[in-house]
């Protein structure tokens, strides 16, 4: 029998690199592999084209399918992309935040759409740890280093008593923080000020490396940003190709890992041999973590992502609280 011709939308990470260069492929799928310069616009060619049999998207953006009257995709548990997100939040020096709480009644910027991946985490953080819930705050939407509309490829929700906008024509959050229009950012991508060290912003957690780290050592949820994604009427044509696709995306990430453990003989002097002290970073995160740093499958991820369903729900942006069997492919369940 042929293989399985499918189409893929991924960004190239370190765990999908073997994918693309061919050391991994999916068993009995002859995989047509796509990706661009910005990941978010593999999800939006994802859920407004359905342009891609599987492909990477953002946790939120997902979310917010399943809520549709024939929700679409079904996801694997897989998951390319997860950051902590104490770093994603940003402040205007003279807006006299200092701390969390400092946040309330302040004017807070947010990349692309109110509830993106990392200000849903961000959001759940600040009202997990400090008591700081969205509605305390206004919100203005919009790109973080140039001007750009809220993403309109999936609803666009915020509880009403929310107050959210749009930034002004013409206007960037990054450039507005520097400013001083606006008082805090939270984005997933750093904008130009923190990235060229203006005097003008910093982030609300200067020391977010060791935050971050006390924060899983405390909580052991590690933040997922995107999973993967397949479509429904694919599945339900091709029993077992979940399985199938679920094995090659381990196989890439764990090609990955056995990359950094080989390079960790010479000292990371490979493709890392630029970044100084790399080898010591990669030791403590080794200590933190485990040797499996970035564990797919629902068992090892299962407190992660019932943290960012909860949110989801509190934020008002999922009609009702999920469970994690609601929004994986049943049969990978007891991954």
């Amino acid at each position: 029998m042929a293989d399985l011709r499918l189409d893929f939308g991924l960004y190239r990470y370190d765990n999908t690199r073997a994918l693309f260069d061919g050391r991994v492929r999916f068993d009995g799928v002859d995989a047509t592999l796509h990706t661009a310069d910005i990941v978010s616009d593999l999800f939006e060619r994802m859920v407004r084209g359905r342009e891609f049999a599987v492909a990477e998207l953002g946790l939120t953006f997902y979310l917010r399918t399943l809520d549709l009257p024939d929700p679409p995709f079904v996801a694997l548990p897989v998951f390319p992309n997860r950051q902590f997100r104490h770093s994603a939040i940003y402040v205007n020096r003279r807006s006299g935040i200092r701390s969390p709480r400092d946040l309330i009644g302040k004017t807070i910027g947010e990349f692309a759409t109110y509830g993106h991946d990392a200000g849903v985490v961000a959001k759940g953080i600040l009202s997990d740890e400090y008591g700081v819930r969205p509605e305390q705050s206004r919100w203005v939407i919009g790109g973080f280093d140039w001007p750009m509309e809220w993403f309109d490829f999936v609803p666009r929700l915020h509880p009403a008593e929310v107050d959210v906008r749009q930034a002004p024509a013409g206007k960037a959050l990054g450039q507005m923080l520097e400013a001083g229009e606006i008082d805090a950012f939270v984005s997933a991508d750093p904008p130009r000020g923190i990235r060229e060290d203006s005097p003008e912003v910093a982030q609300l957690f200067p020391d977010y490396v060791s935050v971050e780290r006390e924060y899983y050592r405390r909580t052991g949820i590690r933040p997922i940003m995107h999973t993967v994604v397949v479509r429904r009427d694919l599945l339900a044509e091709h029993p077992g190709l979940a399985e199938r696709l679920y094995r090659g995306f381990v196989e890439a990430k764990e090609v990955a890992m056995a990359d950094y453990r080989r390079g960790r003989v010479f000292n990371h002097m490979g493709e890392a041999g630029m970044v100084p002290w790399f080898s010591a970073l990669y030791d403590e995160n080794r200590r933190l973590f485990g040797e499996d740093w970035w564990p797919y499958g629902i068992e090892k991820n299962r407190r992660s992502v019932e943290a960012f369903l909860r949110w989801h729900f509190e934020q008002g942006l999922s009609r009702r609280l999920m469970t994690v069997e609601e929004v994986f492919v049943p049969e990978l369940l007891g991954t």
